[in-house]
């Protein structure tokens, strides 16, 4: 199974399967001299793990983070600086319960990957997933956090915009409301609604899809090139990466096809700094492939949890028709822990993209 690499000068790979001893990545092409903390990577790890309140699975897991490699330990015995060399990350699996999956080894679970994993490949790990499952997710997160370190000034952050059929009031839209629910909800107006249907949900062993925005503030112009390595494009595809994910758009995406062109076009105006000043942001901070120093802002939406507790129809490896009811522990929305995922890739993308401008135009932006 070959794949698991993305980024050209900031190279993730990923390694490790949901009910392994432990999963990973291995990041390349990190600069030398950055200075971090285990702790810094950590708070990250922490806003994604499971176990974390009703509304997300039940797995407990720390998701501590080893840092094996490309580091040296300042004297502080905390502070670390990177080498220049590759940096190994380690999570440990400590909560898998695999005689959860056993009646389902030979059995497909619809809207699942089993079906795509042994159709290809003749094999497929049924516990949990294997690779197919969103454990492997906590590796990325791990290489984003590092990636911010790669990016000066540059804050990405993440919120959940949408839960089944209720949308935030983006009138209500307050940053500092969103690490104060389980939700990473913007709109503390919306966070008791979203409780109440999630239990619902929950309750009747069901699942919901989501609507994840993240926005990347402080990113400089001239990031990405045209034609077959756009800014926009790439963090589309890492988004469109992550797992029970299916659609992506950026800025307006695909609401600018009830615009007007006046209505849709980014007016400009020199602003009293001397500085172009965009009048709007319907392009999301990205025009040509090429990021114009305003906001980037991306969303994707998240399909419901395929593990649930009714019985679906389905067929099994040696070609049975069989029903499936999936055991085990799962998100009734998936879409909540996706938040700091999405934000890990979008930083891993403008981290990648930071440093190939660097390397072709030799500006430090």
């Amino acid at each position: 199974m070959s794949h698991n690499t993305f980024g050209h000068l900031f190279r993730v790979t990923t390694w490790g399967e949901s009910h392994g001893p432990a999963l990973g990545c291995v990041v390349d092409g990190c600069p030398p001299g950055i200075r971090f903390t285990a702790a810094e990577i950590q708070s990250f790890m922490d806003k994604r793990k499971p176990g974390q309140s009703r509304f997300v699975t039940q797995r407990r897991e720390d998701d501590i983070v080893k840092i094996l490699s490309g580091v040296m330990l300042d004297e502080d015995g905390v502070t670390m600086t990177t080498t220049g060399t590759p940096i190994s990350m380690l999570i440990e699996n400590t909560d898998q319960r695999s005689k959860d999956y056993g009646e389902i080894a030979k059995r497909y679970r619809p809207g699942h990957a089993d079906f795509a994993y042994d159709v290809k490949y003749g094999i497929r790990d049924y516990r949990g997933g294997g690779r197919s499952s969103a454990r492997e997710t906590a590796a990325r997160v791990a290489a984003g956090a590092l990636a911010r370190k790669v990016l000066p000034g540059v804050t990405v952050r993440a919120a959940l915009t949408q839960i089944g059929i209720h949308k935030i009031n983006r009138d209500n839209w307050d940053w500092a409301e969103v690490d104060n629910n389980p939700f990473f909800c913007p709109d503390p107006q919306m966070v008791p609604v979203w409780e109440e249907y999630l239990d619902g949900v929950r309750k009747a062993g069901s699942s919901i899809g989501a609507v994840i925005e993240v926005v990347a503030d402080n990113v400089p112009a001239g990031l990405g090139a045209p034609i077959y390595s756009k800014l926009d494009q790439d963090i589309a595809s890492l988004l469109m990466s992550i797992n029970a994910v299916k659609g992506v758009e950026i800025g307006e995406g695909f609401a600018s096809a009830e615009l007007s062109g006046e209505e849709n076009a980014d007016e400009m105006r020199m602003g009293n700094d001397g500085k172009p000043l965009f009048l709007s942001n319907h392009a999301g901070g990205v025009l040509g492939g090429i990021s114009t120093g305003q906001p980037i802002v991306a969303r994707f939406a998240v399909k419901p949890t395929s593990s649930i507790l009714t019985e679906r129809q389905s067929i099994d490896s040696d070609g049975r028709n069989v029903d499936v009811r999936t055991k085990g522990r799962h998100d009734p929305c998936v879409g909540i822990r996706a938040a700091p995922i999405g934000e890990a890739m979008v930083a891993c993308a403008l981290a990648d993209h930071f440093l190939r401008d660097r390397g072709q135009t030799g500006r430090a932006r």
